[in-house]
């Protein structure tokens, strides 16, 4: 394994042992990465005791269809912005029935940027009783890096947030 394979490994493990303590459920929606993040939620036996799915809404008609964001608010904002990502993580936990949802929506690269979202833009958002907290990251990597610190990133989001809920 190579040191990032480590650090979403160990990130996963870490958001294993929050949720199932805390009893919190976890699903996503992810446009970048992919499907990243699952699958590294999913490497870590026991996860089924938590993860409960995800989507991967990599077009925006997924995002539309199967997440429920509304085409004004893409149109409006864009795919890759806080409204889209917040949305995502909203019709996740709707449609998937979770404690907790994130989203991933950003700009991988190497093309797809423009001067005002320039490739490694990176949103991030998570959805749960609480409410909605969305993050803004620019990465400079290449397309597999950028897709690994935007797991890694919603990963550390999940486990933050699961872990204020836990206490």
């Amino acid at each position: 394994m190579t040191a990032d394979e480590l650090d979403l490994h160990a990130l996963a493990e870490r958001l294993q042992a929050i949720c199932l303590a805390a009893g919190l459920s976890v699903v996503t929606a992810e446009s970048c990465t992919g499907g990243l993040v699952a699958h590294e939620l999913t490497e870590i036996p026991g996860s089924s005791a938590y993860f409960l799915g995800g989507i991967v809404a990599y077009a925006d008609g997924t995002k539309r269809a199967g997440l429920g964001v509304p085409a004004e608010l893409i149109d409006r904002h864009g795919a890759v912005s806080a409204q889209v990502a917040r949305a995502m993580a909203e019709g996740a936990r709707r449609v998937l029935g979770a404690d907790l949802a994130v989203a991933v929506t950003g700009i991988a690269g190497p093309g797809g940027g423009t001067p005002a979202k320039p490739v490694g833009l990176t949103y991030i958002a998570v959805d749960g009783p609480a409410g909605q907290e969305v993050r803004r990251f620019s990465w400079s990597l290449d397309r597999s890096a950028n897709k690994r610190a935007s797991a890694a990133a919603a990963i550390e989001l999940l486990i933050s947030i699961a872990g204020s809920i836990g206490r």
